[in-house]
């Protein structure tokens, strides 16, 4: 029995200690990664790659200090040992299983970023990946980290905002491409059409003996979006409009008008909605009716006095005026390069009627990096 539990105990360590060996990580040294163009030193870059690597789990990462130390002890020379001659040779003194560099090089309005992983022993690259990102230089740590999971093909699931917002320049502005807010401007002008609707509208149709206006209650509008973001956060962005506009040019008027609204954009599919106050200037009377006639109050020159309602109403005849109301808007931006599309659609209810409007503009952002 007690042989037994001698072999017993003898085979479990033989097979604990089979499986550390096997379960043993290979050894992977990260010297400097080249830097041309950016403002990032081939150190900070070779700094940001180990940091990233070790989050892989994968290899047994040479710390830092410990690269400085065995690279002062052996007297190396690091500064431009990026191939894979150098890697090899360096790594078989430093007696590291892996190697791994790489370099980051601004071409114009891209970001060229390759990485490379050589394995010391059979002397060769055993996996190389390289991948062009838009001009972001102060995203440089996300960039190595998706062509560190493409190249080791890990899921990218967790990426796949970052690998659109980096590489796609059809992408609509975040925070991750523009954390900056103030840098961020999207206003522009504004065209479009407006429709009246119920009350408005008939009294728009009106002769204007009658009070009317003797016009169409479809008009042309035009005027200029000011945009101030105030938060960018996530796929969302949150921001205020001030959009002043002069509506009815086309049909011989001159509506002003003011409104300002809250917006909430999605970063991902430039959706939009956006609601406040809004306000302009119009022509108003104190009129009574007789029948489908209306009459100014003050046209009444009865010795009596006069029966019939009074009411404040929109009338041609009138003095200029204000008047106040809620727009509820919402919209989409198409994307063309730098070039912003939006369309928007939005509707002003009221109690003498609804008014409805297309609008679509343009506008473009002018990018400055560091």
């Amino acid at each position: 029995m007690k042989k037994f539990v001698k072999i017993s105990v003898i085979a479990s360590l033989f097979i604990l200690l089979s499986l550390n060996i096997f379960a043993q990580k290979p050894s992977l040294t990260v010297l400097n990664m080249d830097s041309q163009g950016l403002q990032y030193t081939p150190k900070q870059l070779g700094n940001l790659m180990r940091m990233e690597v070790e989050k892989l789990d994968k290899f047994e990462v040479t710390d830092r200090y410990d690269v400085a130390y065995l690279v002062e002890k052996h007297n190396l020379k690091i500064d431009n040992c990026y191939g894979k001659i150098c890697l090899v040779e360096i790594g078989k003194l430093l007696k590291s299983d892996k190697m791994m560099s790489g370099s980051a090089e601004l071409y114009g309005n891209k970001i060229i970023l390759s990485l490379r992983l050589v394995d010391v022993k059979s002397e060769r690259i055993e996996k190389a990946q390289v991948k062009e990102f838009l001009k972001y230089p102060n995203e440089i740590q996300t960039m190595i980290r998706i062509v560190m999971y493409e190249m080791f093909e890990l899921p990218m699931d967790g990426l796949a905002n970052q690998i659109k917002s980096l590489t796609n320049v059809e992408q609509y502005e975040n925070v991750l491409i523009n954390p900056d807010k103030n840098k961020l401007n999207l206003s522009g002008p504004r065209l479009g059409l407006t429709y009246f609707h119920g009350t408005i509208a008939d009294i728009m149709q009106e002769d204007k003996h009658k009070g009317g206006y003797d016009v169409y209650p479809l008009m042309f509008m035009f005027g200029y979006q000011f945009e101030v973001q105030y938060l960018n956060s996530g796929n969302f962005q949150a921001l205020f409009e001030f959009i002043p506009t002069i509506t009815g040019v086309d049909q011989g008027l001159l509506m002003p008008n003011l409104s300002i609204l809250m917006g909430f954009r999605h970063n991902i599919g430039g959706w939009e909605l956006a609601l406040g106050p809004t306000a302009g200037l119009t022509k108003k009377a104190n009129v009574y009716s007789e029948g489908d006639i209306w009459h100014l109050a003050s046209d009444w020159n009865d010795s009596t006095a006069n029966p019939y309602l009074i009411e404040k109403r929109m009338d041609s005849r009138g003095d200029i005026t204000y008047h106040t109301g809620f727009v509820f808007a919402f919209g989409k931006s198409f994307k063309s390069g730098h070039m912003n599309f939006p369309v928007n659609v939005f509707v002003i209810p009221s109690k003498s009627g609804m008014r409805f409007g297309l609008t679509f503009g343009f506008n473009a952002k002018n990018k400055q990096y560091n």
